[in-house]
């Protein structure tokens, strides 16, 4: 069955919307993962923040499976490290550069 051109206008906007939404979650999510590792403190600069990002990318894609990273919590904390909790909308307690 062939669809009116108007039907098939009509499925692109609604696709569309669909992967706007689905971005939405997905920018949230990464947001909130960067926000608990404490990017939100840090004063960098886009495009360097884009590079670090690109890095990691290539990483788990050389790394082979995916991981939900669900283990890392139980994980110990390095020696010297501060765990700290960040939570969305909180202020920098610093102003800190990388």
């Amino acid at each position: 069955m062939k669809k009116s051109t108007s039907r098939i206008k009509e499925e692109i906007v609604r696709l569309q919307n669909q992967l706007k939404q689905a971005e939405m979650r997905e920018a949230e999510r990464i947001g909130r993962i960067a926000l608990k590792a404490g990017l939100g403190e840090l004063a960098i600069e886009e495009g360097r923040l884009l590079a670090a990002f690109e890095s990691i990318v290539a990483q788990f894609r050389e790394s082979g499976p995916k991981s939900s990273g669900r283990q890392r919590a139980s994980l110990p904390t390095p020696v010297g490290a501060k765990a700290t909790t960040v939570t969305p909308g909180a202020t920098a307690s610093g102003n800190y550069q990388a």
